[in-house]
């Protein structure tokens, strides 16, 4: 059964797991990001998926979001709903940013499907590779199927 876990300062040892799985599949190696929460995916209890809220500016109500999976089963509609929840409900931000790049045709489908904004930059992650930026509101999201009441 999949099942999400939030993780914070209060779970230091939970919270660096999850970023370190992210950061690995991401960024092939672990502590690229600081000053994070995350939230794990389970699958009987084994760490499938995770996500990253990171760069958080309280004041101006945005945040960026990274997430990564070992498994496509992750992603279900009660999983969205606490991605989003995350940000948009507990932290009251009105902007998420997804950084991806343009290799990850994957991840770019699956912001699309989503309804996310999107601006192309190129060479944004080297002469080489550009990279997608994602926008979604909090007016998208309360709009959004995927959004659990």
């Amino acid at each position: 059964m999949i099942e999400t876990e939030y993780y914070g300062p209060q779970t230091p040892q939970q919270n660096r797991i999850v970023g370190d799985f992210v950061s690995n599949l991401v960024w092939k190696q672990p502590g690229m990001l600081e000053k994070y929460c995350t939230m794990g995916v389970f699958d009987d209890g084994e760490l499938i998926a995770g996500t990253v809220y990171h760069n958080w500016h309280p004041d101006e109500g945005i945040i960026e979001l990274s997430s990564a999976s070992l498994s496509k089963k992750w992603l279900t509609k009660r999983v969205i709903s606490a991605m989003f929840a995350l940000p948009f409900e507990l932290l009251g931000c009105q902007l998420v940013v997804l950084r991806v790049s343009e290799r990850n045709t994957g991840m770019c489908k699956i912001a699309r499907r989503f309804g996310f904004d999107e601006t192309y930059i190129p060479r944004l992650r080297g002469r080489d590779e550009g990279e997608m930026i994602f926008r979604y509101t909090d007016d998208q999201w309360r709009e959004s199927p995927y959004r659990g009441d």
